[in-house]
């Protein structure tokens, strides 16, 4: 029974973390770009001891000799998850705003040097003049936008156009380069709508947007939240019910402590 207490605490644990994810992912059903999570549990197991058969042992139902095997302990999570599930396309008629209509990510510069990805979004010109993020990281390659810059055009296969007071027409000044991963639900979420890669998720490739299964770079455009509030409120219940289940599990299981500790002879 003591077994039992343990157990169903972490019954309790692992649907409060599941209750947590869910709550996260309803109230970012209105953040552009937002991917839910979902968490996954693995059992956990103890191995006992295997008893040597000896003459005149109990036989198992197979008509074996009688052994100790595995026990059950509990459950634990075993990932959190992001579902890169394509959200809704909404217009915007900005010249910022970008979405990639399909499977990639831009790359961006983070503060440590390092790589992030990003989905998209609101566009700004940060100091150095280079297009960035709207939490300021600089999308590689780097663009530079000029300062009395009128016209930003950004074709489907990433191309920039910018045109200025001077110029009769836009110029290209670059191209948004976009990679793909084998595993993207294994990347790591850092806030901002950046993600960074992991060992799972695989190396970046790179590619041409609209080509080889590459997503099409779309201007004028933000992608939506990919929550669905009919599902997670099902998820709600369901992790509702499973905790529920776990505290029954730890009140029976001290009722019958109780009733040990009050025995008499």
């Amino acid at each position: 029974m003591i077994e039992a207490l343990q157990i169903a605490a972490t019954g309790m644990k692992a649907q409060q973390q599941s209750v947590d994810t869910i709550a996260n992912n309803l109230v970012n059903v209105n953040t552009m770009g937002f991917k839910r999570a979902r968490v996954s549990f693995t059992d956990l197991v103890t191995q006992q001891a295997a008893i040597a058969p000896q003459e005149g042992a109990g036989l198992d139902p197979m008509g074996e000799p009688a052994r100790r095997g595995t026990m059950g302990v509990g459950v634990a999570t075993a990932s959190v998850l992001r579902t890169f599930d394509q959200g809704e396309a909404r217009q915007t008629g900005s010249a910022y705003d970008v979405m990639i209509d399909g499977d990639g990510f831009f790359e961006v510069n983070l503060p440590d040097g390092g790589s992030g990805y990003s989905r998209g979004g609101s566009l700004i010109v940060n100091a150095d003049g280079d297009l960035a993020t709207p939490s300021g990281h600089a999308l590689k390659p780097g663009i530079t936008i000029p300062q009395d810059a009128q016209e930003l055009r950004i074709d489907a296969d990433g191309r920039v156009f910018v045109r200025d007071a001077h110029q009769s027409r836009a110029m290209e000044v670059g191209r948004l380069d976009v990679v793909r991963f084998a595993g993207p639900s294994a990347m790591e979420a850092i806030g901002d709508g950046v993600y960074k890669a992991t060992p799972a998720a695989g190396e970046p490739m790179a590619g041409r947007a609209g080509r080889d299964g590459i997503g099409a770079v779309r201007q004028g455009h933000l992608e939506a939240s990919n929550v669905k509030m009919v599902d997670e409120m099902v998820g709600l219940m369901v992790a509702q019910r499973a905790y529920e289940a776990s505290v029954k599990v730890a009140q029976a299981s001290d009722e019958m402590l109780g009733l040990i500790n009050n025995l008499r002879r």
